[in-house]
């Protein structure tokens, strides 16, 4: 390359692990690879300082493996563990250790999300085989696709949507991938991966992964399908196999935005729309995986009703946090403004703070009427802790107001939306 020209690819590819693309490696990443496939990757996979910076990824997650290893532990013997590590890795002995199937709650729903939780050694080698993978398919990837990808996030997916509708896209193919990651089929999702990765080792490391056991309570099975929801190499596989459905719906067309498996369509009219949710669900039937039937659904964005996208609702042309949203930040409030909590006021306030100012980060575009009410409730909850000190039962209402009124939280450095907001739309 040029001396112009490197220094072009080194700012575009800026963000990839420096201890796996060279210059050599990024030169060929632009203008090609002989033969059109990487063929010779285990060896940057294993190589100690990718193993390193996948390492230092890990440490700041911490976490317990279902060995029983923490992240401290491994720290404390980091260099004996990469050097096994390394050593396992070039000499095909390494074998992952079963996933410690969890369950968390989804908001808003009785449903329990399935996770499975790897080992500590075996995050550091996903961390360092997605390292190496991630630049091969990001190059490919598909602009309408904004989950766990470099650069891209929630934010940029909900730009495009807002564009979208305020451009006349107002029917919405509101669709819902059944569970997506516990179905996608191995055998598939490889060959996905053989498109641009011809190193035998590498698909042989994701087939590991794909069929580790599962510790789920006493027993221990071994997944046909599937790609397990907290593993570190799970939304980079999640999101090459979805990628020909990116391309096929773009080939028509048709404005798709998709965030991982959170999947909408914008059409002008209702026939449109109806044909995108056809052609969607052939796309989707093809590789294997179903449309929920319930929750996949066609919405007249400029009517009552609307649908919901990562965590906003939006309706009639405008847009505020969904209900599950809301929920969810009361919830984590509640925890923090109980009426026994012992902690000074200025604490509790600075612990609120910070859940409030990341809320509204996210929230700040949406309708003004959102944040009064909001506000109204926070303090409704500092002032029934208040109450409570000075022997009275209940929470905070009436006279309160005037025992402690806006003024006061305002004083005592409290975060307020409302005020956020208000100075955000000052020209």
């Amino acid at each position: 390359m040029k001396p112009t020209q490197a220094g072009e690819t080194r700012s575009r590819w800026a963000w990839v692990e420096r201890a796996v693309w060279t210059e050599r490696m990024l030169a060929a990443l632009e203008t090609g690879v002989k033969g059109g496939k990487w063929f010779s990757l285990m060896d940057k996979v294993y190589a100690p300082a990718n193993l390193t910076a996948a390492w230092e990824d890990v440490r700041t997650r911490k976490g317990t493996g279902v060995d029983g290893q923490t992240a401290h532990d491994f720290e404390t013997r980091k260099e004996k563990e990469l050097a096994r590590l390394t050593e396992e890795l070039r000499s095909g002995t390494y074998q992952p250790k079963p996933v410690k199937r969890v369950y968390i709650p989804k908001p808003g729903s009785q449903e329990k999300r399935p996770l499975g939780i790897p080992a500590i050694r075996d995050r550091v080698v996903q961390g360092a085989l997605r390292n190496v993978l991630t630049p091969i398919f990001e190059k490919k990837f598909a602009p309408q696709s904004f989950g766990f990808r470099p650069g891209r996030g929630c934010k940029d997916a909900l730009r495009r949507v807002q564009a979208l509708l305020h451009e006349g896209y107002t029917w919405v193919v509101d669709a819902d991938l059944q569970k997506y990651f516990d179905t996608i089929p191995h055998d598939r999702l490889l060959e996905e991966v053989g498109t641009e990765v011809a190193d035998g080792k590498v698909l042989n490391l994701l087939r590991l992964y794909l069929e580790q056991g599962v510790m789920d309570g006493l027993s221990t099975w071994t997944p046909e399908e599937g790609t397990p929801q907290g593993a570190i190499i799970s939304p980079l596989l999640a999101n090459i196999y979805l990628h020909p459905v990116d391309e096929a719906m773009s080939s028509k067309g048709q404005e798709m935005v998709r965030y991982a498996d959170d999947v909408i369509v914008l059409c002008r009219t209702e026939a449109e729309a109806e044909a995108a949710l056809e052609r969607l669900r052939e796309l989707v039937e093809s590789r294997g995986l179903t449309l929920h039937p319930t929750k996949t659904r066609i919405v007249d964005a400029t009517q009552r009703g609307g649908f919901d996208y990562l965590g906003y609702h939006f309706e009639k042309g405008m847009r505020w946090p969904r209900a599950k949203s809301l929920k969810k930040l009361k919830d984590s409030i509640r925890d923090k403004t109980r009426r026994t909590n012992g902690n000074s006021l200025s604490t509790i306030i600075a612990n609120v703070n910070r859940t409030l100012k990341g809320w509204f980060e996210y929230f700040k575009h949406a309708k003004s009427n959102t944040f009064p009410n909001v506000d109204g409730w926070v303090r409704m909850r500092l002032r029934s802790i208040l109450r409570k000190r000075l022997g009275f039962r209940g929470r905070g209402r009436g006279s309160d107001h005037q025992r402690w009124p806006n003024a006061f939280f305002k004083a005592m450095g409290l975060f307020t939306m409302t005020e956020a907001h208000a100075a955000l739309c000052r020209p």
